[in-house]
């Protein structure tokens, strides 16, 4: 099934339009969604639009409501709400131009792909993708969507032009005070130059085929065989070790830091880099521990301890 356009408007730089279409970025179809279900019945639970004191109530008879003050609402139609003239809506005018690695990514919200909507409007369009590319820079404007305005970003993307939604400034939660009692003393030389040899020896070119989400195919599996073996099957894993606990020892941090310097090989994304090491199904672990030897067993509390003949 093609997928549909969010958005159908034009793109505006001083007296150039050019029509274009938004398409989503990201899919959620890849994880896992949970239905609410009675248990006894295994049927689905169902939600009713209920009024205090009137019961259930039809769709038809729900407006929107903006609450002013306790129990005191102002009401506006889906019409009234449609009618807001905004430019924005249709029109997505570039009006600043930053360089393109200046915007903080906790600035990032959501990313959209944008295409020309015809053959007559990719002339001008690829004008502008060459022009942000050559120059480096990224173009921002606001734009109308789903009911809210956005400040946004747009950028190239291969041969069309990445839209990405961005937070306004009073929507970013302030970063000093949980940072405030952390101490501005710098780190320790040696431990400093130990930690960036590490960084490089790990460091690859980004490939996001090399991360898999582990919990979502291990919740396929279990979905699998339960279906499988008629709702009865379960899976067994180990719970992770616990971290271990800091002492806070500085020699124990160069030591835990030169250890893995030693271990693993540079840049294993493919292996416990991509998503941490996998943890053992139970009978395995349970296997490995009966193949262990057995530890000897301390004496009796009171028991002398065999002495060394001397020499």
């Amino acid at each position: 099934m093609a997928p549909r356009p969010v958005w159908k408007g034009q793109i505006r730089l001083s007296l150039v339009s050019i029509p274009v279409e938004m398409y989503s970025a990201t899919t959620s179809g890849a994880s896992i969604a949970f239905r609410q279900i009675h248990e006894k019945s295994g049927k689905r639970i169902q939600y009713e639009k209920v009024v205090e004191g009137i019961g259930p109530v039809d769709k038809d008879e729900i407006v929107k409501g903006y609450e002013v003050s306790k129990d005191e609402y102002v009401l506006l139609t889906d019409e009234e709400i449609e009618n807001v003239k905004l430019e924005t809506k249709k029109t997505l005018e570039l009006v600043q131009f930053v360089d393109s690695n200046s915007i903080p990514p906790l600035y990032f919200d959501k990313p959209y792909y944008v295409v020309p909507q015809d053959e007559l409007a990719e002339d001008a369009f690829r004008v502008i993708r060459d022009a942000l590319r050559q120059s480096h820079k990224t173009g921002l404007g606001q734009l109308a969507l789903r009911g809210k305005e956005y400040l946004v970003a747009l950028r190239p993307c291969g041969s069309g032009l990445l839209l990405e939604t961005l937070h306004y400034e009073d929507e970013i939660r302030k970063s000093a005070p949980l940072f405030a009692e952390i101490s501005d003393d710098g780190a320790e030389e040696d431990l400093l130059a130990v930690a960036t040899q590490l960084i490089e020896k790990k460091t690859a070119k980004f490939d996001a085929k090399t991360y898999k989400n582990h919990y979502t195919e291990a919740l396929k599996a279990l979905i699998a065989e339960k279906r499988k073996k008629g709702g009865k099957a379960t899976l067994s894993i180990e719970d992770d070790e616990p971290a271990p606990r800091s002492k806070g020892n500085v020699v124990d941090l160069m030591a835990a830091l030169k250890q893995s310097l030693e271990g693993g090989s540079g840049g294993d994304a493919g292996g416990k880099a991509a998503g941490g090491a996998r943890r053992k199904p139970a009978a395995s672990a349970a296997k490995a521990k009966a193949a262990e030897p057995a530890k000897p067993k301390k004496a009796p509390a009171g028991s002398a301890a065999p002495r060394r003949k001397s020499a």
